[in-house]
């Protein structure tokens, strides 16, 4: 098969575990994405390899997503949000008094039972082997990821920080799935170009750029994006394509924003009378969406016509079968223009799926169905790709710095609302750096119990500095959306790295139940070494493209915020 497309899903959400509270709105996130979008995807993607299907689709799972998938506080605190979403939707089945909105809740309600079934029955409340099980059988290429999704290119002043978000993101990869990584979702897709020689050092094969970052290189040529780069380290790495991308998730020009498929803003959770909804919200005032939409877009208007799931299936065999058809089109221009074996790379935050797009996991499901056994592409994935191919179409160009945020570099994460994270993060990095160098020294001639105190502790304020480095806080201060809860999820863990440091020249004695208590709040990368930040390459300067964007960091951090 000479012609390509690879289809990549970016499973993220940040670390959201709240265990000081019995519920918390925040740790919906995790369980709107469970039964929104991972429950639906795993549903389909079993469907198609039991009916032997074939079909390859790459995925991202980030490293906080599987610690809270696997977590049994979360596990329980999931299966309770679907036990209570079901109730509600049966509820509704009988407090209405429009009878399409009865059936509509009745076919939810069948719906999340089958899910339950799922989560509770056959996985177990674990889904992280659902997806080892697809894995291991080669329909879907798994990749690896930042630790906690920091933003590589603005931790790189200092390069342990960068070194250690891509061995434990690695670490948390191998525990999972029991094998090495072949390929690295940056976080935001940022790249700086000192970031690839790490992630080669580090064994990983390739990674996934904006287009920009191909095409913006002086050494770009006709063929990028549709070849993969080889930077000067070795590493391939592969240019996201605009235009595939644009049609699934555009809700503008692209399929989600089509009148006949469910509106995502009317929710119950904001509707209904605040009787119909005391037991969901358990006391709570705080209306939330549910994930129970009666609604389809209908249009560019208030008034919306109920849901029809009969009308929306049409909508997505349409769509699936314009996409298809499109990709083959696409990439036989591509080989007619002389660009040999072409690949089209169409990635996605994996929560378009279901989530914001409610139909996405049944598109997905009929792409692939179609995609099979055609003789004029192949959906595959990057390492198959590379295999196939033999590395014959890799080109030397050197990628640009880029994201795919607002601009399609850095200025998302380093704006007047959020800039003020980095002098504290470069600061605290530093300090853990020449601590350990210390400490590794005097070593030796410390007693057993206090030697292991110590490590326990340098281990920890290196996963609250891994903590507060996500990329997710600085998005979260910028768009204003949740802003006080984004930096206080900043500010605790530097807090906390810091009360460590009272701790670290304590005894066992007198500090290891704060210690302890600590570490219980957090339980993620649990193999986390104590000395993580001594083993990083040597220094290399801020990428040019984030120097240019950056404001002036101050010398003494902001003591406006409590960190």
């Amino acid at each position: 098969m000479n012609r390509h497309c690879a289809l990549i899903l970016h499973a993220h959400v940040p670390w959201v575990r709240h265990p000081e509270t019995p519920r918390c709105l925040e740790e919906d996130w995790l369980f709107e994405a469970i039964c929104e979008t991972y429950l639906p995807l795993l549903e389909v993607l079993h469907r198609l390899r039991d009916e032997g299907v074939p079909w390859r689709l790459t995925l991202n799972l980030s490293p906080t997503l599987l610690g809270m998938l696997q977590d049994p506080m979360m596990q329980e605190r999931a299966s309770r949000y679907l036990d209570r979403t079901i109730r509600l939707a049966a509820a509704e089945t009988h407090r209405s008094d429009d009878a399409g909105v009865r059936r509509l809740a009745h076919w939810y309600q069948e719906r999340l039972e089958r899910l339950q079934h799922l989560f509770e029955n056959a996985w177990q409340r674990n889904l992280v082997p659902a997806f080892r099980s697809l894995s291991d059988s080669g329909h879907l290429e798994i990749t690896a990821c930042g630790a906690t999704h920091g933003l590589l290119p603005l931790l790189i002043k200092v390069p342990e920080a960068v070194h250690g978000q891509i061995q434990m993101g690695i670490s948390a990869f191998r525990d999972a799935f029991g094998k090495e990584p072949a390929g690295f979702w940056l976080p935001e897709c940022a790249y700086a170009p000192a970031i690839a020689p790490m992630l080669h050092d580090a064994s990983i094969r390739w990674t996934l750029l904006e287009e920009h970052g191909l095409t913006g290189s002086n050494q770009a040529t006709e063929s990028s994006p549709f070849h993969p780069a080889r930077a000067s380290s070795g590493l391939a790495i592969f240019g996201r394509d605009p235009e595939s991308s644009r049609q699934v998730w555009s809700a503008e020009s692209g399929y989600p924003g089509d009148p006949r498929y469910r509106e995502f803003f009317r929710d119950l959770g904001l509707e209904a009378p605040a009787e119909a909804l005391v037991d969901y919200l358990e006391g709570s005032g705080i209306r939330r969406f549910t994930g129970l939409k009666f609604h389809r877009i209908t249009g560019p208007t208030d008034h919306k016509l109920l849901y029809d799931p009969s009308l929306a299936a049409r909508a997505i065999s349409e769509h699936a079968v314009h996409f298809v058809e499109s990709r083959a089109a696409q990439l036989a221009a591509l080989e007619a223009a002389g660009i040999d074996q072409p690949i089209v790379v169409s990635a996605f935050d994996a929560e378009l799926f279901g989530h914001w797009w409610f139909e996405g996991p049944q598109f997905l499901e009929e792409v692939l169905r179609l995609g099979a056994g055609r003789d004029d592409f192949a959906f595959t994935t990057p390492s198959r790709y590379l295999d196939d191919t033999g590395g014959s179409t890799l080109e030397d160009v050197e990628p640009i710095s880029s994201s795919w945020g607002e601009g399609g570099y850095f200025e998302t994460w380093l704006s007047e609302e959020n800039a003020w994270i980095y002098p504290h993060l470069h600061r605290r990095a530093e300090k853990l750096i020449r601590t350990i160098a210390v400490f590794r020294e005097l070593l030796p001639d410390l007693p057993p119990e206090l030697a292991e105190h110590r490590r326990r502790t340098l281990a920890q304020m290196t996963r609250e500095l891994l903590l507060a480095q996500s990329s997710d806080w600085a998005f979260l201060m910028r768009n204003g959306a949740a802003r006080p809860y984004a930096t206080k999820r900043t500010e605790e863990p530097l807090e906390a790295f810091d009360d460590l440091w009272a701790v670290f020249g304590s005894t066992p004695e007198a500090a290891g139940a704060r210690l302890t208590e600590i570490e219980a709040r957090n339980p993620i990368l649990p193999h986390l070494p104590w000395d993580l930040y001594t083993e990083a390459p040597p220094a290399a300067p801020l990428p040019a493209a984030a120097q240019s964007q950056a404001p002036d960091f101050p010398d003494d951090p902001d003591s406006s915020h409590g960190a």
